[in-house]
């Protein structure tokens, strides 16, 4: 089974805590019928913007349940998890309140991407007050989301900046 990242624009469809959640339980129903799963979701803090992961088959079955719930599509690509075990982001216990999303650069492979992340990721160590978690690397190298938990945006900086990862856009957490 296949990972996919889904990057939805919300458009001020839903504007509430409450409204997301009943709108991810639909989201569950529909793909539960489809072989397919969703692993997370995260959502911005002020609900422009939707990250979904899901696990699954067939990618047109997670499309085509999001749009026949009315929820956008900007972004599904197939993605690798990196830092973390699947089955323990499946639990979904650990917080994270900050997302990282950088757009590789041409010709990295993703073989370069994991041996820079084995060598750099000793330096988180430096900003002990920033907690990363994992990072979902797309198949094509074209990006990668990071997930941190961390005090603020200042602090995510400075443990982007001690792993030597740029930083394309950084999205607050609800």
């Amino acid at each position: 089974m296949a990972l996919y990242l889904v990057e939805s624009i919300l458009n001020e469809a839903v504007r509430t805590k409450e409204a997301f959640e009943a709108k991810v339980s639909e989201v569950q129903e529909s793909v539960s019928g489809k072989n397919t799963s969703l692993i997370e979701v995260q959502v911005s803090k002020e609900f422009s913007r939707a990250f979904f992961i899901f696990e699954g088959e067939d990618r047109n079955a997670v499309t085509e349940s999001l749009r026949e719930l009315g929820i956008s599509v900007a972004l599904i690509k197939p993605v690798r998890l990196v830092g973390q075990d699947l089955a323990k982001v499946k639990e979904q216990k650990e917080k994270v309140n900050y997302l990282v999303e950088w757009n590789l650069p041409e010709n990295l492979t993703m073989e370069q991407y994991l041996d820079r992340k084995t060598t750099n990721s000793v330096h988180y160590a430096e900003v002990p007050e920033v907690s990363f978690s994992r990072t979902y690397v797309c198949e094509d190298m074209t990006k990668c989301l990071c997930f941190y938990d961390a005090p603020d945006e200042g602090t995510v900086k400075k443990a982007r900046e001690a792993v030597k990862a740029p930083i394309d856009t950084i999205t607050e957490l609800s």
